[in-house]
């Protein structure tokens, strides 16, 4: 059976922050789908940038560049006006890219500004918020999972704080903020909580990555692959089926010589401790379940079957 297809005011959507690799990547998907993108930006393009340079005019014509300040609520709800979806992912500042406390502290504060702002936008129908599975997989307890880690579950504040998992306390606490905030303004939200994204410039400092060794011996280290992850945000745009939060991966990282990948991958310079994988043959448990979005995307043309 087809999907429920969700029939905005417009076509006209806006991201934010379309200078982050997943918005770039998003600007240009929804482009292809026939939307006009208000392409929200913090500073300078980014990534956009490369996009913009092989946009041909019809493409440009249907993309309006908008300078955002995530504490200025005027300047979100410039970006938001006359836009019937919102996509929002959080890019830290250029000039503070490191996770730590106060990160934390911006990245709750800057959700509870994009959801404001829309609840003060009447022409705003649905929020996409990106949101990651460190805001889900980490208990207080390790060893108690006796079920696989879904949608229903958060991370725990405390243990987080206790450990310093600023990624993870930063994404539970303003995930939850925007929860909260959309419950009481009566807004339409759907979350997708992202695993770590696999990339090229991926190194051993990206923030998701503090605890990596025991998500793995956990079961719950998962990666995605950004197309997919692209397709997952607009599968639940469009999707008038869809709520509440969706985790969003591609494979689970169970496996020594899955792991040696992503470990080649993330420091290549480490070969003498990336041999510890080789000869491996343990398979962890995977004690984590992305069923709810499968099940959702099932019938959707995702962009690598049109590849294909």
């Amino acid at each position: 059976m087809a999907p429920a297809s969700f029939i905005p005011i417009s076509n006209k959507v806006c991201v934010m922050d379309a200078s982050s690799r997943l918005g770039a990547n998003l600007v240009a998907r929804l482009l292809g789908r026939g939307y006009v993108v208000h392409a929200a930006v913090q500073g300078q393009l980014g990534e956009l940038e490369k996009y913009v340079k092989v946009w041909d005019e019809d493409e440009k014509m249907k993309v309006k560049v908008f300078k955002a300040d995530l504490f200025d609520f005027h300047s979100i709800a410039d970006a938001l006006r006359g836009c019937s979806g919102f996509f929002y992912n959080f890019e830290p500042p250029r000039d503070h890219s490191v996770y730590d406390e106060h990160m934390m502290e911006v990245e709750v504060k800057a959700a509870h500004n994009v959801l404001e702002a829309s609840a003060h936008v009447d022409t705003v129908d649905k929020i996409i918020f990106t949101s990651s599975i460190t805001a889900v997989v980490w208990r207080r307890d390790r060893s108690s999972t006796s079920s696989n880690l879904d949608e229903k579950h958060w991370s725990d504040i405390s243990f987080c704080q206790k450990f310093k998992l600023w990624h993870a306390l930063s994404k539970t606490i303003s995930e939850k903020s925007a929860w909260a905030l959309a419950m009481d303004r009566g807004l339409n939200m759907v979350t997708v909580n992202a695993g770590l994204i696999l990339s090229n410039d991926l190194s051993i400092t990206n923030p998701y990555l503090k605890g990596a060794a025991e998500m793995y011996e956990d079961g719950v280290f998962v990666v995605t692959d950004l197309k997919f992850l692209v397709d997952a945000h607009i599968c639940v745009f469009e999707d008038i089926s869809a709520y509440g939060r969706y985790l969003c991966f591609n494979s689970v990282v169970n496996h020594a010589e899955v792991a040696l990948q992503v470990a080649k991958t993330i420091a290549p310079w480490a070969s003498p401790q990336i041999r510890s994988f080789e000869g491996e043959d343990k398979m962890i448990q995977q004690n984590i379940s992305n069923k709810k979005l499968n099940e959702l995307m099932a019938d959707f043309e995702t962009e690598l079957s049109q590849e294909s």
